[in-house]
């Protein structure tokens, strides 16, 4: 098994020969065409800085202190361990789960992780293999018992949801006959729910249970039958240069092999009062 010190000096390896690729492509092209062809890789190592994308609010995935200023979470537990094992700083630029893909189209960022990858953010951006596996659940309000999909696919029967979310396109299918209350952000979703606007709030289990967890006059999150999901990737400003990509799809399998994804999951459960008890029968992660 390779061990982080051996990683970060194959790491070492691969920039050199990353570095003459780029050498040799400026010899036969401009200056602009060579940078191009260098990626975010290559910058990351040449700047030893590795920016992600972070959500000051997004508990348990991460968040921060504002009395401190201090990260926390999955994501960057798991980023942390990535920029070790690429032996570089790690930076948290603060954006929005909305903002994400913009601010890596921008190059503000390098890595958003927490993405659900859809059709249309696959047109605008690229996308890691699987961090893990995330359920799709509801928060159902007090008297509100749904069973299944077609419980709510009717059209007395309002689902709040974050617009243009995971959420949003898995109950716009599941419920088309539903009305589809749409919002900029989840927190504002879980508010309709609380005040009688929404009968449920469709969202992932970890955000589901938090709720919950945090405010019980909520109601309860129930896990509407056949279970539907996605997944929970890293995404990555689209490119010539996939190297970046091909890197992290690597760490990422090589992370999971050693428990180092779970673990942080679990962690930042903890984090906010979610227990394993906590989690609904028949998800995993």
């Amino acid at each position: 098994m390779v061990n982080r010190r051996d990683l970060a000096g194959l790491m070492g390896m691969g920039a050199a020969v990353a570095a003459v690729g780029v050498g040799a492509a400026g010899m036969a092209a401009a200056p602009a065409a060579a940078q191009e062809a260098g990626g975010s890789f290559d910058r990351i190592l040449k700047a030893k800085k590795l920016r992600i994308g972070g959500v000051a609010t997004g508990a348990p995935w991460i968040m921060k202190d504002q009395s401190t200023g201090q990260w926390s979470g999955q994501f960057w537990d798991i980023a942390s361990a990535l920029a070790t094992d690429m032996d570089v700083a790690l930076e948290v630029v603060e954006t929005t789960w909305g903002n994400g893909i913009l601010d890596l189209q921008a190059n503000k960022i390098d890595i958003m992780f927490g993405m659900n990858p859809t059709p249309k953010r696959a047109l605008a951006v690229d996308f890691s293999v699987p961090v893990y596996n995330s359920a799709l659940v509801v928060i159902a309000k007090p008297g509100f018992d749904p069973k299944t999909w077609a419980d709510m696919n009717k059209p007395e029967v309002k689902i709040a949801v974050d617009v243009g979310s995971a959420h949003d396109q898995v109950a716009s299918r599941l419920c088309p006959k539903a009305q589809i209350i749409r919002f900029k952000s989840l927190d504002e979703a879980t508010l309709a729910v609380r005040s009688g606007r929404a009968d449920a709030q469709s969202i992932f289990w970890m955000g589901g249970v938090r709720a919950v967890k945090r405010d019980p006059g909520l109601g309860k999150v129930v896990v509407p039958q056949p279970m539907f999901g996605s997944t929970s990737n890293a995404a990555f400003r689209r490119e010539p240069d996939k190297t970046l990509r091909d890197f992290v799809n690597t760490w990422i399998v090589y992370a999971q092999g050693l428990g180092l994804i779970r673990e942080a999951v679990v962690n930042s459960l903890a984090k906010v009062d979610i227990a394993m008890s906590d989690i609904p029968e028949g998800i995993t992660f």
